[in-house]
């Protein structure tokens, strides 16, 4: 699945363990290492989360596009 292999690249890419990004986002690592093996489900939260961490879209980590970079924020009204 795509989301799984590109959320451990991104992670092993910015040189990260699970440890230490499970305590970014204050879970455990057995919960993250569940994450990205799939065997639990990523809470929407926690997604556009970790999209906002690696600085890339969350279409990017699901693989609805191949551009990693993020959408500009949207103006406050």
């Amino acid at each position: 699945m795509i989301l799984l292999e590109r959320l451990r690249n991104l992670r092993v890419d910015h040189d990260i363990t699970q440890t230490q990004l499970a305590g970014e986002f204050h879970i455990s690592q057995k919960t993250y290492s569940k994450y990205e093996t799939g065997q639990r489900q990523i809470p929407i939260e926690l997604l556009i989360s970790l999209a906002q961490y690696y600085h890339v879209s969350v279409d990017y980590l699901l693989g609805l596009t191949d551009n990693p970079k993020p959408y500009p924020p949207h103006a406050k009204k």
